[in-house]
C-alpha cells in the first residue's frame, strides 16, 4: 500500500537574498528602515544566495537517483523560486515541468505594518505592537495587515494535505522561508508552542540549510533525520549565512 506521506521530504530555506543583505546593513547602521526597493515577493537572491543554491543543487545531483527529489514545490516568491530553479537545473536527469510546482501557501510570513522595519524601527514607529507582542507572544501576535505564526500554520496544514494527497510515496523537496521551515516542523512533529519557539531561539535557519524527514512505516508518520544541515554548502566552499529577512524582532 502506498504510504500517505512522501517517502522522503526535504525542506530548504531560500538562498541569501538582497533583503537579507539589506537588513544586515540596516541593523549595523542602526537604521529604522531596511533599504530595499522591491516588494517582498520580488526580492531577488544575492550573488552569494545563487552560489548557495547551486552548491545545494550539485549536492543533490551527486546523490544516487533513488535519493534525489522527484518533485519540487516552492514558494512563488522570487528568492525561493530562483533557489528551486537553480537546484532543479543541477539535476542530471532534470525534472518534468509537472514535477516543479509553485504554491502560494509556502510564501513568506506577511509582516503587515512592520514590513521593512528593523527592530529599532518597530520600537520607534509602532511601540504598541512591541507591547502587544510581549503580551501575546511571538506565536500568536498578528501585526496589522500581517500574519501570526498561527496564520502561517493554518495555510501550511492545507499545503501538507495537498502534498500527501498528490505526492504520497514520492520524494519531495520544499523550498520556502525561515518561518515556513519552523512551522512545518511544528506540524510534522506535533510540537507545542513552547517547543517550536525554543527551537527558534537556538538560532536562525541558514540560507539553503537543509531539513530532512523520512517516512517511518512503523510509526506511520515523518521522522526528522537532520535539521538546518549546511554540509552541502561547506563542501562546495559556499558561504553559510543565516540572516533573518526582517519585519519582526526576535
Amino acid at each position: 500500500m502506498q504510504p500517505q506521506w512522501p517517502l522522503r521530504l526535504w525542506i530548504v530555506r531560500h538562498g541569501e537574498s538582497a533583503g537579507n543583505v539589506a537588513r544586515a546593513a540596516a541593523l549595523a547602521a542602526r537604521q529604522a528602515m531596511i533599504d530595499i526597493a522591491e516588494r517582498d515577493v520580488d526580492v531577488p537572491l544575492s550573488p552569494v544566495g545563487e552560489r548557495q543554491a547551486q552548491a545545494l543543487g550539485r549536492w543533490f545531483a551527486e546523490q544516487p537517483a533513488e535519493e534525489r527529489p522527484e518533485v519540487i514545490v516552492s514558494s512563488p516568491y522570487r528568492r525561493a523560486r530562483h533557489t528551486a530553479e537553480l537546484i532543479r537545473a543541477a539535476s542530471p536527469s532534470g525534472l518534468h515541468s509537472r514535477g516543479f510546482i509553485l504554491d502560494e501557501r509556502l510564501r513568506e510570513k506577511e509582516f503587515g505594518v512592520l514590513d521593512r522595519l528593523t527592530t529599532q524601527g518597530i520600537a520607534q514607529r509602532h511601540p504598541d505592537q512591541v507591547e502587544f507582542r510581549r503580551i501575546l507572544g511571538k506565536f500568536y501576535h498578528r501585526p496589522p495587515g500581517g500574519e501570526s505564526w498561527c496564520d502561517v500554520i493554518l495555510r501550511l496544514r492545507s499545503a501538507l494535505d495537498s502534498l500527501c494527497l498528490r505526492h504520497g510515496g514520492q520524494r519531495v523537496l520544499i523550498v520556502g522561508h525561515q518561518v515556513v521551515v519552523l512551522c512545518l516542523r511544528y506540524l510534522l512533529e506535533g510540537l507545542t508552542e513552547e517547543e517550536i519557539l525554543a527551537i527558534d531561539r537556538e538560532g536562525d535557519i541558514a540560507n539553503c540549510g537543509l531539513t530532512e524527514y523520512v517516512f517511518d512505516a512503523q510509526g506511520g508518520g515523518m521522522r526528522l533525520h537532520r535539521y538546518n544541515w549546511t554540509v552541502p554548502l561547506e563542501t562546495e566552499a559556499a558561504p553559510v549565512t543565516a540572516q533573518p529577512h526582517g519585519g519582526a524582532p526576535r
